[in-house]
């Protein structure tokens, strides 16, 4: 596992880069997939565009303005923050950045560069103005079509939908985050993505109002690139760890060094009695240690073990028993492997991407794909909880996951959405 990307590069490359100890594994692939998404999302904005299914706005901009106060002030704060904690990580002690949360809410920082760089932002951002500025600022009005502000949807998506997510899984694991809530808020991991989804959703119908945009083209063109930035994100769970893994794969063991090997079915009661620490969590927290018998079938021989049984080393949440010989700051595994069920979404998620992708041009209702992809993202959700580790909610006295309730939410409004623009659609036709 590489909890950020420093453990990449030791392992893979041999190099030992302090600095990229801040970039945690997860949300490099969380800005991977934005960025995928927001390319995806523009090609069928143009597309769209060009067909005539969307028009553009006219708005009014003054050009030949002078820098003002705030814009100085602004860039300042932004040189001078990426100065005193980005760049300082090559001039501190590795000591000083040995723990990444730590460093980024503590004083610790380097002055110097932190005020040459915030001058040198507000001189750049003077010197721009100051190239552009006009006698006399003329008013202008320019045409804007929709792909051309898939930057602001993106950003407005990520904001929207990294808060969602964080709120979500707050709300669904609330006892944890009450005995440690500024670690838990503060964590790599812990990201619920329907929350993200919910609430990233309403901010971009908001926006898309606001701006003339029609929000059924929007939702078709943006479900591909959902579900292709779910893929790649689920790839940042798997790598990094970060708990969203499945329940435990009993027919097979971890020995004291991390290596995965077949185990008897009294092997598992024998992890529980010698790790009954580390499972006493699971027994706390849901009342049982889930688990099933499952080895590798014989049809699957060709596939490797990790894809049926994995032990998380290293990972970014702590999660486990210590690692022999092992002196890193993330130097836990599972004791038991669990199902790698991020890197079965992933797979998952891609093949339905490319059947949304491949779909796009053919479903005529217009909201039909969105309507598509509630459906198939809330199947595969509901599905893959049955092997999943998560809490379970007391409801109508049956005690499904609160991603099992909303996926299921999803495929019901999925399908009902399809049957009224279906039924819309032929009502016109024939008429």
């Amino acid at each position: 596992m590489y909890p950020n990307l420093y453990y990449a590069f030791k392992d893979l490359f041999g190099l030992e880069i302090p600095a990229l100890r801040f970039v945690n594994s997860f949300g490099f692939f969380l800005a991977i997939a934005f960025l995928v998404a927001a390319a995806l999302l523009g090609m069928e904005m143009k597309r769209k565009s060009k067909e005539g299914l969307l028009q553009p706005t006219e708005m009014e901009i003054t050009v030949g303005s002078p820098v003002t106060a705030s814009e100085l002030i602004i860039n300042f704060l932004i040189g001078f923050l990426f100065g005193y904690k980005i760049l300082a990580l090559f001039f501190l002690s590795s000591e000083a950045t040995q723990d990444p949360q730590t460093f980024i809410f503590s004083g610790m920082g380097n002055w110097p560069l932190g005020i040459t760089l915030g001058a040198l932002f507000a001189g750049l951002k003077w010197w721009d103005k100051k190239k552009h500025q006009l006698a006399k600022p003329e008013k202008r009005k320019v045409r804007i079509w929709p792909q051309d502000r898939v930057g602001e949807i993106t950003i407005l998506g990520l904001i929207f939908g990294v808060v969602g997510a964080k709120m979500f899984d707050i709300f669904e694991n609330w006892s944890d985050f009450l005995e440690r809530p500024l670690e838990y808020i503060l964590s790599g991991g812990g990201l619920t993505f329907y929350g993200g989804l919910i609430c990233a959703t309403i901010a971009i119908i908001w926006y898309a109002r606001k701006h003339n945009i029609s929000v059924r083209h929007l939702a078709d063109a943006i479900a591909p690139s959902l579900m292709i930035a779910y893929a790649i994100g689920r790839i940042g769970c798997q790598v990094a760890g970060d708990g969203d893994w499945g329940i435990y794969n009993a027919a097979y063991k971890t020995d004291a060094v991390g290596n995965i090997l077949p185990a008897a079915p009294s092997d598992f009661d024998s992890s529980l009695k010698a790790n009954a620490t580390f499972f006493s969590h699971d027994l706390a927290e849901f009342g049982e240690v889930r688990n099933t018998f499952f080895p590798k079938p014989s049809a699957l021989s060709f596939l490797p073990d990790w894809m049926f049984a994995y032990n998380y080393p290293n990972n970014v949440n702590k999660v486990g028993v210590p690692i022999a010989g092992c002196t890193e700051q993330h130097c836990a595994q599972l004791p038991v492997p669990t199902f790698p069920t991020p890197f079965y979404e992933t797979v998952a998620c891609l093949l339905l991407f490319l059947l949304l992708w491949s779909l796009r041009k053919k479903l005529k209702p217009v909201g039909s794909l969105f309507a598509l992809y509630l459906i198939v993202n809330g199947l595969e959700r509901f599905f893959i909880e049955k092997i999943r580790v998560n809490n379970r909610l007391n409801f109508l006295g049956m005690h499904p996951t609160q991603a099992e309730i909303i996926s299921l939410g999803l495929v019901l409004t999925g399908i009902g959405l399809w049957i009224y623009l279906i039924r819309t659609y032929r009502q016109k036709t024939v008429k």
